[in-house]
């Protein structure tokens, strides 16, 4: 078995593979080297979509034994989650708490998919009422796609791979691996549990490398019949100029924002938004953005927000006190406070944090932000949130409506005929009553609309994404 501190090798149809070149991954608070990951070449990548397809076409794998193998490798994710915690919270940079909470998310996610695994289903079409039919019965099966490439980020480096490689496998699907290069080491353990959980040859692919390379190759397989990727608006744009007509899932950026009405409970709305404004430095794809708040509620909530924000623990992520740990690396801190003195420059006010000390970006609280700053119209990916007050509930949807993103929203209040009408005007992939945006249960449908993507995720919504419809006619008179 490998281990996080050795070379880690890439998994190609059932082997592990060792390369020449290999890329280094730091531990994201340390800057101490954590571990080497072997880079995939032309020949290894063509290899890995080589064996998914020959897997594809010569290996069984029944629906019973692909329930099998996820079930497995659900409970040994379980079996092994602080080791596996401390990969994530180490190569990650993510609060060991959290990196907690992902990897038993991560084997739910499993269990999720083998149970769906069970449950692939056709239907039978009615005939008895249309004419010109004749004596005819028609039916649908449903079969897999084909050979799934997954792209996936550094953010959820276990649970947005899981959420790609478990749907795939219970639909019939081998799959290739693209994990990002700074957190591989975790998806390759993944892989290792695979294996141990019995997964066929070839089902399961591993390649590491830059997109620029791995990543445009895979793009251009023909092979490849259908691609899940999470990540930025521009690179999603560029895989479905890409790949054509072929299926694809794109899970991409958001400015997720939430409303906090005048008859919300702000003290809850407040500790709950201080929470999930800053989990993970920012670095979530719903994480809350915008704060839009009644302008009748304002003060109280702005003086207990601001009170729990700087509560909030910042440094090492292996510490379990830890809130809020370094972003990915400090380049992408020094972006962010380039964004924040913009903002500054523009007429924004700083009321807490703001400041940087390597790759650790101190909780930040910007108020007067207003359209054109990046702060407000690009994904921040950063432990920064604007405040906003608002004057009615048009002018709050209005204002969560404006922008080019559209993943997830949520709003704090107690009006029941508004809770009922505002997902039908909030133009977003999901609505979140009495939460933050910051919500994901991982059976549920996730996507976005506009630039914030195509397709939904969630085990059984994904597998039907990765599977083909086959309708069948049978003439009962020959």
């Amino acid at each position: 078995m490998q281990t996080a501190t050795a070379k880690q090798k890439l998994f190609i149809g059932g082997q592990w593979v060792e390369t020449e070149h290999v890329h280094p991954i730091y531990n994201k608070y340390t800057g101490e080297l954590f571990s080497q990951v072997c880079k995939a070449g032309e020949r290894e990548v063509s290899l890995a979509v080589e064996s998914a397809e020959r897997a594809f076409r010569e290996v069984p794998f029944t629906p019973e034994y692909r329930y099998t193998v996820l079930s497995k490798v659900s409970a040994l994710l379980r079996e092994q989650a602080d080791e596996i915690a401390r990969i994530i919270a180490q190569e990650g940079g993510k609060p060991i708490t959290d990196a907690k909470v992902e990897v038993i998310r991560s084997a739910n996610t499993f269990l999720l998919a083998a149970e769906e695994a069970k449950h692939l289903k056709g239907d039978i079409v009615p005939t008895q009422a249309t004419p010109g039919v004749g004596n005819r019965f028609i039916y649908t099966i449903k079969k897999p796609v084909g050979v799934v490439c997954a792209i996936t980020p550094f953010n959820f480096p276990l649970n947005l791979v899981s959420h790609k490689v478990a749907p795939a496998l219970a639909a019939g699907n081998p799959i290739v691996i693209k994990p990002a290069s700074d957190t591989a080491a975790v998806a390759l353990k993944l892989c290792e549990l695979l294996e141990q959980a019995g997964v066929p040859a070839g089902y399961v692919q591993c390649v590491v490398g830059d997109g620029s390379t791995v990543g445009e190759q895979l793009l251009h397989d023909q092979r490849i019949t259908y691609y899940t990727f999470t990540g930025s608006p521009g690179v999603g744009k560029h895989i479905k100029q890409t790949i054509g007509l072929r299926k694809a899932t794109l899970e991409l950026g958001s400015n997720s924002a939430t409303i906090v009405h005048e008859d919300g409970n702000v003290a809850k709305a407040a500790e709950r938004l201080a929470k999930m404004a800053f989990a993970h430095a920012g670095q979530i794809c719903i994480s809350v953005q915008r704060i839009f708040v009644h302008k009748d509620v304002a003060q109280p909530f702005m003086k207990a927000f601001l009170g729990h924000v700087e509560k909030l623990k910042v440094g090492d992520p292996l510490d379990p006190a830890t809130d809020v740990g370094p972003m990915i690396s400090e380049k992408e801190a020094q972006r962010i406070e380039t964004w924040v003195n913009e903002a500054v420059r523009e007429g924004a006010n700083v009321l807490t944090g703001g400041t940087r000390q390597g790759s650790l970006f101190q909780p930040t609280v910007i108020t007067n932000a207003s359209k054109g700053m990046k702060v407000v119209d690009e994904e921040v990916f950063a432990p920064v949130v604007t405040v906003t007050t608002f004057d009615t509930i048009e002018e709050a949807i209005r204002l969560v409506n404006d922008s080019k993103y559209g993943l997830q929203a949520g709003i704090y209040t107690s009006n029941l005929s508004l809770s009922y009408q505002i997902p039908h005007l909030l133009e977003v992939g999901g609505v979140i009553i009495n939460d933050t945006c910051c919500f994901r249960a991982d059976q549920m449908p996730y996507g976005g609309v506009k630039e914030s993507g195509i397709g939904r995720e969630g085990p059984a919504y994904a597998i039907e994404e990765m599977l083909e419809t086959v309708t069948v006619v049978v003439n009962l008179d020959e």
